[in-house]
């Protein structure tokens, strides 16, 4: 889900003489009066950081570019559009059930051959596999989230001695050593349901590996299995302390994630820890003073590093016209230069193998994007985006719902894996 910016003009020397992809297709300019619109989920700092991506298509190719933030709520804007007969040129979502869901229904354009041959030579197999519905290549992975990062306010735990954790005990007993200090430990956006599949689903990958989370994430193995227990068993050991989270989790279902992360990294500090993927980076750019690397540091989400895997989200460029502002506006985003643009705001990850790592503006981000673009077999993409909407996208349903409740309640656990095993069954074709 969700992730956040101002030099344009250093790069178009670069871009002209490097974007072979978008050079075929067309002449500096030779769009020039043809407009094009897209659809996302980015708000805020990431709308403006793509606002400047949007800028340099438009100097490159003549096009204009109208953009729509459709936020929590794209699935459903986006499945609104389409059934009224008024489609965006292109869409960009972070939930492969749900492009599945569109490539089977019709409402796609396979990639054009020219945009599959750039997604060929510039992205490890695991993203093109995403990509690819029945045979054919519908998805430019334009954007990446490591949403194995757990960020900590560096100010706290050194001016109280205390060290990051290598594991879930070393985890605990750090939150109970904040917690005795007087300092809520881990601020918690359960107000956003997709916190918290990001929550379950580190736990899980962790403790069950690779092959069992494959099969949870494709329902072949049912959301009451002993896996699933064990795994909300474990998370109970931090969710049932209401002293582990600011406001307790009362306060937390009251929290959404970007004000998480505020309430660690901004002036009136409420916790010293706050989980998510890379994107808190951006809120922490954004909204604080807080300096990235040297007050504001993460960890690996902390659960067995023997078993080691790392869960990554993607924003996915679709196409549903198939013109040629369109064909040129996805060979773009294929390119490396699109993602450069966005990466030396901060805020951004990019799977383009061609991509330099130069365009990170710090060792932090290089250091977060290197799981990305290798995409080795310990990746995992996050495991409710694979499922349709209806059960991994959907606010106040499915499984964000369930993973609410199951923090309003984390003793009633059967409870809550009955309620989930219902979703993805009915949700799932």
């Amino acid at each position: 889900m969700p992730s956040r910016p101002m030099v344009t003009l250093l790069l178009l020397p670069v871009l002209v003489a490097g974007l072979t992809g978008c050079q075929q297709a067309h002449s500096e300019g030779a769009l020039s009066g043809k407009t094009i619109e897209v659809i996302a989920f980015w708000s805020g700092g990431e709308q403006q950081a793509f606002t400047k991506v949007l800028d340099l298509f438009k100097q490159t190719s003549g096009a204009d570019v109208r953009y729509v933030a459709g936020g929590d709520d794209l699935s459903t804007l986006l499945q609104t559009r389409i059934k009224g007969g008024n489609p965006p040129n292109v869409a960009i979502s972070p939930h492969p059930g749900v492009v599945a869901q569109l490539a089977r229904s019709g409402a796609l354009k396979p990639l054009d051959p020219a945009v599959a041959g750039m997604v060929e030579r510039n992205y490890a197999q695991m993203w093109k596999d995403l990509g690819t519905v029945d045979g054919k290549l519908y998805s430019v992975y334009f954007k990446a989230n490591n949403k194995s990062t757990f960020w900590y306010d560096n100010r706290i735990l050194s001016k109280y001695g205390l060290k990051t954790p290598g594991n879930w005990d070393e985890f605990l007993d750090l939150c109970t050593s904040l917690s005795d200090l007087g300092i809520p430990p881990v601020a918690v956006g359960g107000a956003d349901g997709w916190v918290l599949t990001d929550w379950f689903e580190n736990v899980y990958l962790r403790m069950n590996g690779p092959d069992m989370y494959d099969a949870l994430s494709r329902h072949k193995i049912l959301w009451t299995d002993p896996s699933v227990r064990s795994t909300f068993e474990t998370l109970r050991q931090f969710f049932g302390q209401d002293m582990f989270i600011p406001g307790g989790r009362d306060g937390a279902l009251q929290t959404t994630y970007e004000d998480s992360v505020i309430d660690v990294f901004g002036p009136r500090s409420k916790a010293a820890m706050v989980y998510e993927g890379d994107f808190v980076s951006g809120v922490i750019k954004e909204e604080t003073e807080a300096r990235l690397g040297t007050d504001a540091k993460f960890f690996t989400f902390p659960i067995d590093p023997d078993n080691a895997g790392t869960v990554v989200g993607g924003d996915a460029a679709i196409a549903l016209k198939d013109d040629a502002a369109t064909v040129a506006f996805m060979k773009f985003l294929a390119s490396p230069q699109s993602g450069a643009e966005w990466a030396k705001l901060g805020g951004f990850l990019s799977p383009n193998k061609q991509m330099s790592f130069d365009a990170y503006p710090n060792e932090l981000t290089k250091k977060m994007a290197e799981p990305l673009v290798n995409a080795d077999h310990g990746i995992r993409f996050d495991m409710s985006d694979m499922y349709p909407g209806q059960f991994g996208a959907a606010r106040g349903a499915g499984a964000w719902k369930a993973m609410q409740d199951f923090l309003a309640n984390p003793d009633d656990i059967d409870a809550v894996m009955r309620q989930l095993e219902t979703a993805a069954a009915a949700a799932m074709p």
